[in-house]
């Protein structure tokens, strides 16, 4: 079926046809569209207008493309959040309606190296505490997390873990609350480990959030380095005129 007794712009009929077929679910979240030569043809559109209105389409973030893979029906993002707000990461699963797990990967004390021990105020030769986690929903692997705290603010047992959240384990421990964050947040396509680990579909890009946290008397507690699958979270942030 063609879409020609439209008498609009040929690639606006285009991009109105894919988002009926996907809001109708012929098309399913994370689901590959044909190639362009079959949509094309189905459509009875020559490939020079798809391409436009694949463009369109992806600009509008409904779909996504993939250099060499095909183009994806982009999936909506479970988890949705303020950068402006902090909250920990089980803090944010939950408000997603989900139930927050972890899987440890690794865990190390070291003594900081020279940088480190600037970022934190520190004094040679304090150590770090160096943990490698995914943190799950409902399951499904979602966040994988590096993280980085002075040996002196973490209990002797830490290897256990049994506190999920990182701030309600400083809190706890040392009467380190965790007040604000400096923040730099970094797109990532493809990560040789990462992405296999998160079980990320070939479509699905990573989103970096690079984290200094500092408690309630403005010293560093916690160095964060969090990949999150952008399928599943957004990031937004409300700006000001001033």
């Amino acid at each position: 079926m063609t879409i020609k007794t439209d008498h609009r712009l040929l690639y606006l009929q285009v991009i109105d046809r894919l988002k009926k077929d996907i809001e109708s679910g012929v098309y399913q979240e994370g689901e590959r569209l044909p190639s362009e030569f079959e949509l094309s043809k189905l459509l009875g559109i020559s490939r020079a207008t798809l391409r436009e209105a694949l463009r369109i389409l992806e600009d509008e973030n409904v779909v996504v493309r993939r250099h060499g893979v095909g183009t994806f029906v982009r999936t909506r993002p479970v988890f949705s959040s303020g950068i402006e707000e902090l909250f920990s990461l089980t803090e944010m699963i939950e408000r997603g309606g989900q139930k927050p797990g972890t899987i440890f990967l690794s865990s190390d004390t070291r003594e900081a190296m020279d940088e480190e021990i600037q970022q934190f105020n520190l004094e040679a030769p304090d150590e770090l505490v160096v943990v490698e986690r995914v943190r799950t929903a409902d399951g499904q692997p979602v966040i994988y997390c590096l993280d980085q705290v002075p040996a002196k603010l973490m209990p002797t047992n830490y290897k256990s873990m049994e506190e999920e959240s990182l701030f309600n384990l400083l809190e706890k421990e040392s009467n380190s609350r965790v007040l604000y964050a400096v923040t730099h947040i970094e797109p990532l396509g493809y990560h040789d480990k990462v992405s296999d680990v998160l079980e990320c579909p070939p479509e699905s890009s990573l989103l970096v959030l690079k984290q200094m946290h500092y408690d309630q008397n403005d010293i560093p507690v916690l160095y964060s380095v969090n990949y999150f699958r952008a399928d599943k979270f957004d990031f937004h942030v409300v700006r000001r005129r001033v």
